[in-house]
């Protein structure tokens, strides 16, 4: 396994391009796309798009009127943002040292990244710097339940949800996933559920909505248990 959960990311930039833009194929078409956008408010001054891989949530967000700045830790990812026909500009960083200046945002989005990421608390604290007082981080991430466990088809059916490992101690992981002949391997770092909300705390963020996304049409498995998570924060206009 990659030494960082960058440069794994980085190793499987060109697959991940090709998977995204598969029309339909991501699970940001298939669940949750409509649900994360309909958190987000009307357009600001600025809407800062961290970890914005090949730029599709950037795009959505540009189409409902948001002036959208991308940031990527990976250079190939960051030019097939750019590169786009209707892409949005977007510079090379990690989320834990964003190249904006301080108060520069008023809306910050990272659309299944923060699991990604190495530095959880650096990237909530930068978050926290770049945005104005009073603005808000909207997150997806893999739902801890999601990442600690999973389904035992080998016992009874509906087949149990099982964690083995533990759902408190965080570890990486990596998912090899094949579907209509596009594979895709994501590299990500499983985290109860407390890490998140203590980070967000401690850099001042206060938590205004937390939606857990299920696949209703998969009664047997993933309408039982969630999938994702949607947390927007406001950033607390009384300071840290």
């Amino acid at each position: 396994m990659p030494d960082s959960l960058i440069n794994a990311w980085r190793s499987h930039a060109d697959n991940w391009i090709t998977w995204a833009r598969a029309p339909g194929h991501d699970s940001y078409w298939r669940f949750h796309r409509e649900q994360f956008l309909d958190l987000v408010p009307t357009s600001g001054r600025c809407t800062l798009d961290i970890g914005c891989g090949e730029g599709r949530v950037g795009r959505d967000l540009s189409a409902r009127g948001h002036n959208v700045i991308g940031v990527d830790a990976c250079a190939d990812l960051a030019r097939a943002c750019t590169s786009h026909a209707d892409g949005c500009p977007a510079a090379v960083g990690d989320a834990a040292h964003l190249p904006i200046r301080d108060s520069g945002a008023d809306l910050a989005v990272g659309f299944l990244v923060f699991q990604d990421l190495d530095d959880l608390d650096g990237a909530i604290g930068e978050s926290a710097r770049v945005l104005c007082r009073g603005g808000r981080l909207h997150l997806a991430i893999v739902h801890p339940i999601n990442s600690a466990g999973r389904f035992d088809p080998g016992r009874d059916w509906p087949p149990p949800f099982v964690i083995d490992g533990g759902y408190t101690r965080p570890f990486r992981y990596a998912d090899e996933i094949e579907r209509n002949g596009l594979k895709m391997v994501f590299h990500g770092q499983h985290r109860p559920l407390r890490e998140y909300t203590r980070s967000l705390s401690g850099s001042g963020f206060v938590i205004e909505t937390l939606e857990e996304i299920t696949d209703p049409s998969d009664r047997d498995k993933w309408a039982r248990i969630p999938m994702f998570l949607h947390i927007v924060a406001r950033l607390d206009t009384n300071g840290v």
